[in-house]
């Protein structure tokens, strides 16, 4: 997926803070992408957490139901891309060992050929 053709971009900020929010985003990513559609799921901030191993696995939206790992795999499943903010990393005391999950670091300047070429854009 080039950066030039993106549908749909999701700006991850919220994190294990609000746990209830955490579903929506992904299961967006993963709905956009099963209808073909280019998507980018940007971290930063506190979202930046969820990419650490052993986060979303304990994070559950609903008492009982799925944890955020299993909604944050759906999407990559389902062809969504993953990207986390560098400086983000660094603001969270996280390195590349750090994460759960295969994820390209891009500075700021790297995420606005994604995020500013987005047709839709959300911020979570």
């Amino acid at each position: 997926m080039s950066e030039s053709n993106i549908d749909f971009a999701i700006i991850m900020t919220s994190g294990p803070d609000t746990p209830k929010r955490l579903a929506s985003p992904f299961f967006l990513a993963a709905t956009a992408a099963a209808e073909e559609m280019n998507v980018v799921v940007y971290f930063t901030g506190l979202g930046t957490l969820l990419l650490k191993q052993g986060v979303a696995e304990q994070l559950y939206p609903k008492t009982g139901g799925k944890s955020v790992k299993s909604f944050m795999d759906q999407a990559l499943a389902n062809g969504a891309r993953f990207i986390v903010c560098a400086a983000s990393m660094d603001l969270n005391d996280m390195k590349k060992e750090d994460l759960g999950f295969d994820v390209p670091m891009v500075g700021v300047a790297e995420s606005l050929p994604y995020l500013g070429s987005a047709n839709k854009l959300v911020s979570f």
